[in-house]
């Protein structure tokens, strides 16, 4: 049984564009129900009541894409619906972003007084990711359809050793800002902060155990910026050929999926504030503390997408089909 297991998702591009197309009708069918009774199922945006209105909009774009599915069956490699296989990827990961960064309530030392959780929104959210991967592996055929090359390896040029050493450092130092930032904070230093208290830890949020390493000097989400370093370099340095394939991936994967977008919007919220245009609520915050340190993880998830991909390539096995 795991051996068929295991040869049925080896032929994924055999059935991607299929699975794509299946899960689109039935997301959409579901967002279709849930505006016709209510906000239910999780479609909501970020779990509270919104009305029909969003569910409604979730039924016609996924119903979109459900159509856009079947065409890619139909004319696989179309450049055209290759790119708007791409564009739904980015919709999936879009409506299951709050999924992504779920597990951080796993992390007891920053999750105290957290809301409860939201069990429907949350599988809701699951399954646009698995939607998103779904929809990756069928724009990926179709383009390596396009490309005339290997369905299954995509070719066996050789990952360039200079992309992914680049693109380690580059993932290191978006978040070096973050990291002294809110060691400086945790040492008793206040750069960009003019309110009162302790910038950084929020004791409505933040564990006993976490305010206690704070007053010693360590910042909890500093120590994470730390790993996450060690994670880049771990994908781009020979000695991370050593440690397991799979979970060097999924966490490079999941930490671009996530960190990317979240970055985006707080570099963005950042430079709003710092125009004037809006209110971030961070009154005794700098404006450059949003835009600059925050904004860093825009960086930190391209350049470690583009690490994981590098890596992902130049540890492939040989492919046996082409």
């Amino acid at each position: 049984m795991t051996t068929k297991r295991a040869m049925f998702l080896a032929d994924w591009p055999s059935w991607a564009g299929r699975a794509a197309l299946v899960w689109s009708v039935l997301y959409a069918a579901g967002a279709a129900l849930a505006a016709a009774t209510g906000p239910a199922f999780g479609y909501a945006l970020l779990g509270k009541g919104t009305g029909p209105g969003f569910e409604a909009a979730a039924a016609g774009l996924y119903g979109a894409a459900a159509v856009l599915a079947y065409a890619l069956l139909r004319r696989p490699g179309a450049r055209g619906l290759t790119a708007g296989a791409w564009a739904v990827v980015g919709l999936c990961v879009t409506s299951g972003f709050v999924f992504l960064l779920s597990p951080v309530r796993l992390l007891f030392f920053l999750s105290r007084h957290q809301e409860p959780m939201d069990w429907a929104s949350w599988s809701n959210q699951g399954l646009a990711i698995l939607g998103a991967v779904l929809w990756g592996c069928a724009a990926l055929a179709g383009r390596r359809a396009r490309l005339g090359s290997c369905a299954y390896c995509g070719g066996r040029e050789a990952a360039a050793a200079g992309d992914a050493s680049r693109a380690g450092r580059v993932a290191v130092a978006a978040l070096v800002p973050y990291t002294a930032l809110k060691t400086a904070w945790a040492l008793g230093l206040t750069p960009g902060y003019t309110g009162v208290g302790r910038p950084g830890a929020d004791p409505r949020y933040t564990s006993d155990l976490g305010l206690w390493l704070y007053d010693h000097g360590v910042d909890v989400t500093a120590v994470l910026a730390v790993i996450g370093m060690l994670l880049a370099l771990a994908l781009t340095r020979p000695w991370g050929r050593r440690l397991p394939r799979p979970l060097l991936l999924g966490l490079g994967w999941a930490g671009a999926g996530a960190l990317a977008p979240f970055g985006v919007f707080l570099a963005v919220l950042g430079l709003l504030a710092w125009t004037g245009v809006v209110e971030t609520g961070l009154a005794d915050h700098a404006p450059w503390v949003v835009a600059v340190a925050y904004g860093g993880f825009c960086v930190f998830g391209l350049s470690l997408g583009r690490a994981t991909h590098v890596h992902q390539r130049a540890t492939r096995r040989t492919c046996g089909r082409c």
